[in-house]
């Protein structure tokens, strides 16, 4: 293992952790840069013996792009959930189902989960890897294929490039 390996274990999830520290910070300084920065070296750090048999990044840049996808689609979901919420009860929708994955990977599924969860209007209820599904509520659902579809489109299709599993 490489020194810069040692110092940043999962560079991705630095990434990730110093991106979110810099969205939720109330304002952006040099001591919130450098909180975020140490924060993003220390977590993995201390972290990395719960990630035993976790999948490499095979395309950083579809990560990158899915990130962003997950990050328009929670402020899009937040929208329409509210909408949905202030207004009549009746118009709602709400149902149980089953997201069928294509994912051998427990990590790569859970990651899915998080993604399905993270977005307002869903959650991922449990994750059945022997019948390869995700159960999932959605608040207002009336097409469930098209739900499914675009679960499996907009956040499962680039997993797989993403981990290549």
């Amino acid at each position: 293992m490489t020194l810069a390996q040692r110092i940043v274990p999962q560079p991705f999830v630095s990434l990730a952790v110093l991106g979110l520290w810099l969205v939720i910070a109330s304002s952006f300084t040099l001591g919130s840069l450098i909180l975020g920065s140490v924060l993003a070296l220390l977590i993995p750090i201390f972290t990395q013996r719960f990630w035993p048999d976790r999948p490499l990044v095979r395309r950083p840049g579809t990560a990158v792009r899915l990130f962003g996808l997950v990050c328009w689609d929670i402020m899009l979901a937040n929208w329409e959930v509210a909408r949905l919420v202030l207004g009549p009860v009746g118009r709602l929708h709400p149902r149980f189902f089953d997201v069928p994955i294509d994912l051998d990977d427990p990590f790569v599924a859970t990651l899915l989960a998080s993604i399905i969860s993270l977005t307002p209007g869903t959650v991922s209820v449990d994750i059945d890897m022997g019948r390869r599904v995700i159960h999932v509520h959605g608040l207002d659902v009336e097409d469930e294929a098209a739900v499914i579809a675009t679960i499996k489109g907009r956040y499962e299709a680039p997993l797989k490039e993403i981990f290549q599993c």
